[in-house]
């Protein structure tokens, strides 16, 4: 473990973040030490490979590597399964893998992936405590939005992950995670009011901006911030 004060907060003005800095009324940050992601050599995240359900989860990851099931498969370089812990409280589900996905195999490893470990960060959490992955298992061309025929595709994929994973509760990661999950087409500023549940389930699905669009919008961080505070009070709430 190492002392995070300072670390945390080189990491949250690099990010444009310094206002999401938790503090209790004595002015002391609510996490102190935080456990960083661990890297390879290479310096990319190591994706998890099992879960209590250990065979069924390597299979699940398998099958994902090697899909055909949509014209995605003629154009992608790598599936993007997911990483982190398969056996995590919290899910993150954003849209599809973009250009650095593609090239490495890991979900939100870009400029939009370095926000989104600072958002963590700020909650006191990490990638090895949640796991992320997307609706889309493959990147489509030129970053364009994904389109019905795909989703459909990979909603097998996205529903075992879920179903394997157990999470306590969701974070949506923009419009089309938010969009598929909750089976609706209104505006995230919509889904980002309500208090929301996986249908035909009571995990809750906390709804946010996409860390993507929150480095076009800097303006949206403050509401972020009030998401990921949402989500991390459900954890609370919800632990045994």
């Amino acid at each position: 473990m190492y002392p995070l004060t300072e670390l945390r907060r080189q990491i949250l003005d690099e990010m444009g973040v310094d206002v999401w800095s938790l503090r209790d009324k004595s002015g002391v940050t609510d996490v102190d030490t935080i456990q960083p992601a661990a890297r390879t050599q290479e310096g990319t995240r190591q994706p998890a490979v099992n879960n209590e359900s250990g065979a069924d989860w390597l299979s699940l990851q398998n099958t994902v590597f090697s899909c055909q099931a949509c014209k995605l498969a003629k154009s992608r370089t790598r599936t993007v399964f997911g990483s982190g812990n398969s056996n995590a409280d919290l899910l993150l589900i954003g849209e599809a893998p973009g250009a650095e996905e593609d090239r490495q195999g890991l979900p939100f490893v870009g400029k939009a992936g370095h926000l989104l470990d600072a958002m963590l960060y700020a909650i006191g959490l990490n990638r090895e405590q949640v796991f992320i992955c997307n609706v889309l298992k493959c990147r489509p061309p030129n970053n364009r939005d994904p389109q019905p025929d795909e989703v459909e595709a990979c909603a097998s994929y996205l529903t075992a992950q879920i179903e394997s994973i157990k999470p306590r509760v969701i974070l949506a990661l923009g419009r089309f995670a938010a969009h598929r999950l909750l089976e609706t087409d209104l505006p995230v500023y919509k889904m980002r009011e309500n208090s929301n549940c996986l249908p035909g389930t009571n995990i809750p699905v906390v709804v946010t901006y996409h860390p993507a669009s929150l480095l076009r919008n800097p303006e949206q961080k403050a509401e972020s911030w009030f998401d990921l505070c949402k989500a991390k009070s459900l954890l609370e709430q919800s632990s045994p």
